[in-house]
């Protein structure tokens, strides 16, 4: 099965479903920054790649609409500064 990304802009939500599980980063558009406030995985993702195929997802989001990351949630942060392109 393929992962399904999503972008639930009322909660401020970017969500990955892997075979009925999630990967969710909770974010808010402030300008043209997109801050990346909380990034998590259900256990059951954890050490399968998931939380990383949603921030490359959400990269592509930010690029799409022109806008910088700021990420307030280590993982996002280590993640970005591990695959700056």
């Amino acid at each position: 099965m393929a992962d399904l990304f999503r972008d639930d802009t009322a909660a401020g939500r970017f969500e990955l479903d892997v075979d009925g599980r999630q990967a969710f980063a909770l974010y808010r558009r402030d300008g043209d920054r997109l801050v990346i406030d909380h990034v998590e995985a259900e256990p059951a993702l954890r050490g399968t790649g998931a939380a990383g195929r949603l921030m490359e997802q959400v990269v592509a989001a930010a690029r799409a609409e022109n806008r910088t990351i700021v990420p307030r949630c280590g993982y996002a942060a280590s993640w970005l500064r591990r695959h700056q392109r």
